[in-house]
């Protein structure tokens, strides 16, 4: 690749988005620069230039020419320690780890704290070389502010496999979420589309352009002010389970990117939002049997649980 030039794999969770909304976000540009790359045919989506307002696939091979004065230092993978990260299972396909709030997938644009990839580095990990260099081996994410189970592959066999079975929705991922007030029904499904917020590029809301997305949850436990939930994924997009129920005015307690009440979340001791990837099955990409995970919830969402019942 030449000085100037950025090349990248577009992830899932940009399946759908316009050329110019994806690159932006995938380069570190501002949306009306990758606008205007587009137009002057320096974007190139599998091999062909195209127009700003083209969608992309996920896995499709994105090249970005830019000129020398814009070209962003890539993100890289570095090995440094990373507090609380906790490995719970690995073998020669897969490293499941129990990831801490504040702690990011991987490495990206405009973020210098700590990230998964970078603690596996450091503590020695092989990890798969499948991938966009600063997310190998990342088959899924979990939100910077959300704690709990994620897989990374390890093999290449392992992405590719973990990649599909993702894709055919056939992982079980399993949150536990304490939402605002009390959801009715108690039991239920959510089937919103969710797009990005066309007024706030670092957030998401449901509407009718967005892609197809399904929530299941179940009442665990109803306190005064808030509701501990069981939630299924059966997608995977970004901010999910945070964004449908805030559409349903039950917010996540803590998160203030999507309204939470920051009283309540005072009251209970929360700097992020109140979610954790709780359990996490799928069939092995090297064994073929079916494994599950489960991780129990850290110390600041016990102690906000305490608050509530206290």
């Amino acid at each position: 690749m030449r000085p100037g030039e950025v090349t990248a794999v577009v992830p899932e969770g940009l399946e759908g988005e316009r050329v110019d909304s994806a690159v932006a976000r995938m380069v570190g540009l501002s949306r009306s620069k990758a606008a205007e790359l587009a137009a002057d045919g320096a974007i190139l989506l599998d091999g062909v230039a195209v127009a700003k307002s083209e969608r992309v696939r996920a896995g499709s091979l994105v090249e970005v020419t830019l000129p020398p004065s814009s070209a962003p230092e890539p993100p890289r993978v570095t090995a440094r320690p990373v507090p609380g990260l906790r490995v719970v299972h690995h073998d020669q396909d897969i490293v499941v780890v129990d990831k801490p709030a504040f702690v990011a997938a991987h490495p990206s644009v405009g973020w210098d704290g700590p990230d998964v990839l970078g603690g596996l580095a450091d503590a020695g990990y092989r990890i798969s070389t499948s991938g966009a260099p600063e997310r190998q081996g990342v088959v899924q994410r979990l939100d910077v502010g959300t704690s709990g189970l994620m897989v990374v592959a390890a093999s290449e066999r392992a992405y590719s496999t973990l990649k599909q079975a993702f894709r055919d929705r056939t992982v079980d991922k399993t949150y536990h979420a304490l939402v605002q007030g009390l959801p009715d029904p108690h039991e239920g499904t959510i089937d919103a589309p969710i797009g990005r917020h066309p007024g706030h590029d670092y957030r998401f809301a449901v509407m009718n352009s967005g892609r197809a997305s399904l929530t299941h949850y179940t009442l665990l436990e109803a306190h005064r002010s808030a509701s501990l939930l069981q939630v299924r994924l059966e997608t995977g997009r970004t901010h999910q389970i945070r964004v449908h129920f805030a559409a349903l005015h039950h917010p996540c307690c803590g998160d203030r990117t999507y309204g939470a009440d920051p009283s309540l979340a005072a009251r209970l001791g929360l700097e992020r939002q109140w979610l954790h990837a709780t359990r996490l099955g799928f069939t092995h990409p090297g064994t073929g049997e079916q494994v599950s995970f489960e991780s129990s919830y850290p110390l600041d969402l016990t102690r906000a649980l305490e608050r509530l019942a206290g």
